[in-house]
């Protein structure tokens, strides 16, 4: 990342159980389970899944008590996973989740009851250090604000906001995380745009209902990339109508896109053209994506059709190959390793890919030996 290129916004530093959210911590990848909380065995799953793709905080919905219940088993299956308990109106269901032993709450105090009731809630999260989320939504926003404003405009949104901030703020809580979503960009972006010259609170960024794979993914790649490039946004959730370990795919697609943070592979791919010098191309390069999905260490590779710009592609990636006629180059380190048929070419470059993670791998183990030997 360029320091030129952004320059982030100072928020105060929250932690999630072992995760911290702001201050000068990297932005944080987080998602929400899409199973019946109930059924304990899918949700860990889904949760096991989702970290493998690279979740780094899970919020997993409680809507009723049985729910709730669950959660502490849920909690006793993945130890070590950062769980926020998702929260409407009831009170009760706040403290349940807390005895559960979850990491951080996402409610909006206004909504949960009277001020006792509050209350209680904000000294048990305090009793335990769990943070609280605030969580405006452009489809859910309060009767009088909308007569206020005519609409659910940016300016509605964050009075929302501000409300339920303060209600918290009364009681002596400022563990506070802020997010405004809205199902469209532009109001997205001018909300938090609003609340960033506001409060110091770090901000979870995210459009809410985003739609489907494709066209979710562009909005929240344009919203979020937005924000971040303008260096607003701690955190982030990319919202899609499919699994959540997809949506933690996008999202660390649009961190890497934009240099904030590294992590598995990155491939870069030639569109194809009338130059191309093998078969099935957009096969090759998809089986070797997904063949190495498993890796979590960075990993920059460049699969190239032809000898126009793979080579000077292949010189800026740590693995990389341009394919002639039949054949395939490989290089390492902008090097050139040796050549392969295209008919080999999957399997060649796959293990290249992964002989070279073992490398790093085994000079990082050695590096740190060597500081811990006396």
């Amino acid at each position: 990342m360029s320091d030129q290129t952004f320059m982030r916004r100072k928020s105060r530093a929250v932690k999630v159980r072992n995760v911290q959210i702001g201050g000068d911590a990297p932005i944080v990848v987080q998602s929400m389970t899409k199973t019946d909380t109930v059924d304990v065995e899918a949700t860990v799953r889904q949760i096991e899944e989702m970290v493998r793709a690279g979740c780094e905080i899970v919020r997993v919905a409680v809507p009723d008590k049985e729910a709730a219940i669950a959660l502490k088993e849920i909690r006793r299956r993945v130890p070590n996973v950062p769980l926020v308990a998702d929260i409407h109106f009831h009170y009760k269901l706040a403290l349940m989740a807390l005895e559960a032993g979850v990491d951080k709450l996402r409610l909006n105090p206004g909504n949960i009851g009277s001020a006792e009731r509050v209350r209680e809630v904000v000294r048990a999260a305090q009793a335990q250090s769990v943070p609280i989320r605030i969580g405006v939504n452009g489809g859910s926003l309060e009767k009088d604000l909308l007569a206020k404003y005519g609409a659910a405009t940016p300016e509605a949104m964050v009075e929302s906001a501000m409300r339920h901030i303060r209600i918290l703020e009364d009681l002596g809580f400022y563990d506070i995380v802020v997010s405004l979503k809205a199902s469209d960009v532009r109001r997205t972006v001018a909300a938090y745009r609003l609340l960033a010259e506001k409060v110091d609170y770090p901000l979870h960024l995210g459009v809410t209902e985003a739609g489907t794979p494709f066209g979710g993914t562009i909005k929240s790649a344009i919203g979020l990339g937005i924000l971040l490039h303008e260096g607003i946004g701690d955190t982030i959730r990319v919202s899609l109508a499919a699994e959540p370990q997809e949506e933690v795919r996008v999202a660390w697609e649009i961190l890497r896109a934009l240099e904030l943070r590294q992590r598995g592979v990155t491939v870069v791919a030639c569109p194809t053209c009338g130059r191309i010098d093998v078969d099935n191309f957009v096969g090759i390069v998809t089986e070797i994506e997904r063949r190495l999905q498993h890796i979590d260490e960075p990993l920059h590779l460049s699969i190239m059709g032809c000898a126009v710009n793979g080579p000077g592609e292949a010189h800026e990636s740590d693995l990389g190959v341009t394919f002639g006629r039949g054949v395939g180059m490989i290089f390492k380190d902008g090097d050139p390793l040796r050549k392969v048929s295209s008919e080999e070419i999957i399997e060649a470059f796959v293990r290249e890919a992964e002989k070279m993670v073992a490398e790093r791998r085994a000079r990082k183990s050695a590096e740190r030996e060597k500081t811990t030997t006396p």
